[in-house]
């Protein structure tokens, strides 16, 4: 398991387990200081230098990212860091090859038929629909849920915010938010990309209160499945949330459609928030359909597939497939943030 971010624990745990239980190993390499090795559990087995994990031999590289170091033994498996939110143009978002997979093991059909396409030009990589592993617990039953409370019976918003800049509304929608938690109609649980700018999660931290709760957490399920309805901006987790059938308020949306309900200044947001509260049978019925395109497996089985997938090609091998491209440049950048100079 090779991972850049704390978010990717959730998305590699679910294949980790299935391939724990079928008398599999597993071990993580963690790369970078953006990861937190705290979020490792007791009995998660972590190779700390790259030497460790070349002389471990792994047989399969599972990388929620877009790059992976060529040199590391094992096919390399591509299970994405989250789902195409339209921040950027295909050739430099979701569906940006660069290189490095032997096997891509996408979500749903409107990612399928692009990397489909992709594979049939490229030729140096395989294409299997399995759904995305992060989504297996979602819909597997909950023991309990840290955010829900028995007591507390009114409606729960959840924010959610993606760090760039000039996509987020986390600043824009601040005054806000504030002064809805304060009315106490709604319960809100905030909660935003690890790369946030500090500052502003000072600020919203520091208007905690019965209200509203700020998260820093490295699974974002149990947040999703407690909240009636998400505020956002294009933050991809909010295609998670509509996966649940439950409606989403954006905030200056780049891509705004009919399973949204996008807005464009502050004071619509509470007129928004209820109306999502409502459920209008229009955006229902419009997630609905775009859910089935996006990822159609409801079964929590999505990491079995994954894996079914990547011992398949281990058994049949990678030699139909073409030659990678050389990637100099990339590799060279991967060694040099390794510090790892042995050919």
């Amino acid at each position: 398991m090779y991972i850049s971010q704390n978010y990717s624990y959730a998305i590699l745990r679910p294949i980790q387990k299935y391939i724990l239980s079928q008398g599999g190993e597993v071990c993580w390499f963690l790369e970078g200081d953006e990861v937190n090795p705290d979020y490792l559990l007791p009995k998660e087995i972590r190779l700390d230098h790259i030497d460790d994990v070349i002389s471990w031999n792994p047989d399969a590289v599972f990388v929620p990212g877009n790059v992976v170091p060529h040199f590391i033994p094992g096919v390399k498996v591509g299970v994405f860091h989250g789902f195409n939110s339209g921040k950027r143009d295909n050739a430099r978002g979701h569906f940006d090859v660069r290189g490095f997979f032997d096997l891509y093991c996408t979500q749903g059909p409107n990612t399928t038929e692009e990397f489909q396409k992709l594979a049939t030009k490229h030729g140096f990589f395989n294409v299997v629909e399995t759904g995305w592993s992060n989504l297996d617990p979602m819909y597997r039953t909950m023991e309990s849920n840290p955010y829900v409370t028995q007591e507390d019976t009114r409606p729960t918003i959840l924010f959610c915010s993606t760090f760039t800049p000039k996509l987020s509304c986390a600043d824009s929608v601040f005054e806000t938010v504030k002064l809805l938690s304060e009315k106490g109609r709604w319960r809100w649980l905030v909660q935003f990309h690890p790369k946030m700018e500090s500052r502003i999660v000072e600020k919203y931290k520091g208007i905690q209160g019965p209200n509203l709760q700020f998260v820093e957490t490295d699974n974002v399920i149990p947040l999703l499945r407690a909240a009636d309805v998400m505020l956002c901006d294009t933050s991809s987790v909010l295609i998670m949330f509509l996966l649940l059938n439950r409606p989403v308020v954006t905030f200056r949306n780049r891509s705004p459609s009919d399973y949204l309900i996008n807005i464009t200044e502050v004071d619509e947001i509470e007129d928004a928030l209820s109306l999502a509260l409502s459920k209008p049978e229009k955006t229902m019925s419009a997630i609905q359909e775009y859910a089935d395109q996006v990822h159609p497996y409801r079964d929590g089985m999505s990491s079995v597939r994954v894996v079914e997938a990547t011992n398949k090609l281990i058994d049949q091998g990678i030699g139909n497939l073409k030659r990678k491209p050389l990637n100099i440049f990339r590799k060279l950048k991967i060694r040099k943030k390794l510090d790892y100079w042995k050919f």
